[in-house]
């Protein structure tokens, strides 16, 4: 999602492009062909060096495969051949398309040999490479997504991109050999047409990837803008904000939870907000794009009910809704929202924990039918028939069936599955409510719930006898920011010691292997590797670093937090404002990108300018509240045109916009009495409060000022004891759990 400004260069730039390579597919005619699909022998190429799971996937392709860096930048060079790129990741469904397609195919593989460098780049390990040249694919052919797959000279400049291309000629568009062969011709009949085209096509992107900061204090407006958009947007029957395919989109959901919990003075407005948010999270919950046997939600559902899922399973996706769902049940008291997330945490515990207490980063949407046979599908590990059912529950298959949406035939909605892979194939999801459910039985609904729980197990231990999706090992440092933040909160809303452990444990794991001598890295795998982290490695694990300090109070976490901002600013903050993705002095990178839009990951300036804030309210320091303000000033121009373009930037400005809380106390955080109080502020939505712990505020004095505030405070009558201020400023006293409640209850109603 772009601004008008932005939108304007991408059209200039797209029909610059296009009109430049028209001739490319002058009179070509167009003829079936027969699919290429053939088996190759055993390869390997450069990429059997590398440790991404997704390079080593191609490692045996006939493709010639080299890594992004050097080495294969100065062949491209020296043979003066352009450079093809191929970006994408290991559970990417379209990915393992076309690498079936076309990378395992040696005709293909023998074009792409003779003519091109060919480079392979694992989006997650280089964000900075495929937000660059996924900009240029966007603005030529006004979409995105992986594979991606560019052409650049050698310069490293973009002249042609897209995303998958078929292997065969069809529709009368080309297949990949014939555009290989096309662009090849291209390059040796036109070289110096198509330098030229491609540096001005860098010149426009360097051009649209500029921001333009606004003067002045920070408004409100584009808050009011922005739900005003979602409540066109909304799908009052479904929940969600599109029609299909639909994607959770937390940082959404975050603002307008915040919206709502910060606008009692517009009593309706707040209605609305916490309606769309919880009303989607429900929906989300119920449907397929939930896992409803394992826990855990898929990337996206590809219709508007939320029922088939692209069944890949993200790490920050799992985060990131984990905390939207905390949030709703602190604001609603919601139950389902406290479970999705706690059999959320629990998948991730389960299924994504590495050993050292790192969080792994992906499941694959695709796995094997049945173990020793090749034949594969997307949805396979998930999906049932209704005879494995029957068989497995048999006299409680009925009442399962009816409550989960099992049909004799299959259940996916039409058009939903254009690849019949899951014909005669059922995705749970919840049809029934409990109540619904309770007469269908015949039984009181809790034996109801019992029962089903019972089936749910039993399908659960069944699914796990199939073969596994291809887990993604890797550990990202931003994504396990991330991940700490939803175990933190967890903990705290939840009160599951489990959860703060798997949080520690996370952070220990990055702190002893991910931080090295100031600096920061952005992968683990089989040990430390060689890329440093971009600033949303930072910002993100600030995040956490903050969330799990709220959760356990202990210095450690905000002396290292402090450290890693120090860090962040220097690398990567622009003096205009803001933070650009990547570091200064790579010259592989030739643009260097500060984001503008919060998609399925926040940008590392939306999530920057909370925890800026965050930390001037815990330390005092006022040049965190100005750098903080500065951010949000950069994005000034994106946030008045198109201000949903940036939710997460949109919850980071309400937290400028309002003043902050704080909530003091004091006695041992072991004793039932001091975690009595902690309850209390623990069950209620506060998004902007800081909860501090005098005794363990001692201990982190040299840290700041306002720490030496709360470190003054002392118990009543020797009782743990409560304080609620404002800038410091408290009120009297309170040391019995109602009276703290009163006491929130009443603070509220007059804000």
């Amino acid at each position: 999602m772009r601004s008008a400004a932005c939108a304007a260069c991408n059209w200039v730039l797209k029909n610059w492009v296009l009109k430049s390579f028209a001739f490319l597919f002058a009179g070509l005619s167009i003829t079936q062909s027969a699919d290429p699909i053939v088996k190759p022998p055993s390869y390997r190429n450069l990429l059997a060096l590398e440790k991404s799971p997704y390079l080593i996937q191609h490692a045996a392709n006939p493709v010639q495969w080299m890594p992004w860096g050097e080495e294969a930048f100065t062949k491209a060079r020296r043979e003066n051949k352009p450079i093809f790129l191929s970006i994408g990741y290991s559970t990417c469904h379209w990915c393992h398309v076309m690498a079936h397609e076309s990378f395992e195919d040696t005709a293909t593989a023998e074009i792409l040999n003779k003519h091109f460098v060919c480079i392979k780049v694992d989006r997650e390990e280089r964000p900075d490479v495929d937000r660059l040249y996924m900009s240029f694919v966007q603005a030529t052919t006004g979409s995105g997504g992986w594979p991606m797959s560019v052409w650049l000279t050698p310069d490293l400049h973009p002249f042609y991109g897209g995303t998958y291309f078929p292997p065969n000629d069809r529709f009368n568009r080309p297949g990949f050999p014939t555009l290989l062969e096309r662009l090849a011709e291209a390059w040796h009949k036109d070289r110096a047409r198509i330098v030229d085209t491609a540096a001005e096509s860098l010149a426009t992107l360097t051009e649209n990837a500029a921001l333009h900061p606004t003067a002045g204090p920070l408004s409100s407006a584009p808050l009011q803008a922005a739900f005003q958009i979602l409540l066109k947007q909304y799908d009052e029957e479904q929940g969600g904000f599109s029609y299909a395919p639909k994607f959770p989109r937390p940082a959404t959901l975050h603002f307008l939870l915040q919206f709502a919990s910060e606008h009692t003075e517009n009593p309706r407005q707040a209605q609305l907000a916490t309606s769309m948010a919880v009303h989607t999270l429900r929906c989300m919950a119920l449907g397929g794009i939930h896992d409803q046997l394992g826990g855990g939600f898929h990337r996206y559902s590809v219709d508007r009910v939320w029922h088939v899922p692209h069944y890949e399973k993200m790490l920050y996706d799992q985060a990131q809704l984990v905390c939207a769902y905390l949030e709703a049940y602190q604001l609603t008291g919601d139950s389902l929202s406290a479970s999705a997330a706690r059999t959320t945490l629990d998948y991730v515990a389960r299924e994504m924990t590495d050993p050292e207490g790192g969080f792994h980063s992906a499941e694959d949407a695709d796995s094997l039918y049945a173990h020793n046979k090749p034949e594969h599908g997307e949805g396979a590990f998930y999906v049932w028939e209704q005879a494995e059912i029957d068989a497995l529950l048999g006299p409680d298959a009925s009442l399962f069936k009816a409550v989960y949406g099992v049909e004799p035939d299959g259940n996916s909605p039409a058009g939903s599955d254009p690849h019949h892979e899951l014909t005669g194939k059922n995705t749970l999801l919840r049809r029934l409510s409990p109540a619904e459910a309770a007469l269908r039985s015949g039984i009181d609904p809790i034996a109801t719930e019992a029962l089903l729980e019972r089936c749910r197990e039993t399908l659960y231990a069944a699914r796990a006898l199939r073969p596994k999706p291809h887990r993604d090992d890797k550990i990202l440092t931003a994504w396990n920011g991330l991940m700490i933040s939803a175990f933190a909160q967890g903990y705290c809303v939840l009160e599951d010691e489990r959860y703060l452990e798997a949080a520690r444990k996370a952070a220990h794991f990055l702190h002893e292997k991910m931080w090295t001598n100031g600096v920061l890295l952005r992968t683990y795998r089989q040990g430390p590797g060689a890329i440093a982290g971009f600033a949303e490695d930072y910002a993100c694990l600030i995040q956490g670093l903050l969330d799990l300090y709220s959760a356990d109070f202990s210095p450690q976490w905000l002396a290292w937090a402090l450290e890693l901002q120090a860090a962040q600013d220097a690398a990567f903050w622009d003096a205009e404002g803001g933070y650009f993705s990547s570091p200064a002095g790579d010259p592989s990178v030739l643009i260097r990108i500060k984001e503008n839009h919060d998609g399925a990951e926040p940008t590392a300036s939306s999530v920057a300018a909370r925890n800026l804030t965050r930390l001037a309210e815990l330390t005092g320091r006022k040049d965190f509240h100005e750098r903080a303000i500065q951010t949000v000033q950069a994005f000034g121009n994106v946030l008045e045109r198109m201000p949903i373009a940036l939710p997460q930037m949109l919850h980071s400005l309400g937290g400028l916009l309002e003043p902050w809380h704080q909530i003091v106390l004091t006695g041992d955080l072991q004793s039932a009495d001091t975690r009595a109080l902690l309850r209390v502020v623990r069950s209620r939505y506060l998004p902007n409060t800081m909860v501090l712990h005098a005794e363990s505020a001692s201990a982190a004095v040299p840290l700041g000022e306002r720490l030496g505030l709360a470190a003054q405070m002392h118990s009543i009558a020797g009782k743990p004891t409560a304080y609620v201020c404002e800038g410091f400023s408290c009120k009297a006293p309170v040391t019995d759990p109602r009276e703290l409640k009163e006491l929130l209850e009443k603070k509220a109603a007059q804000e």
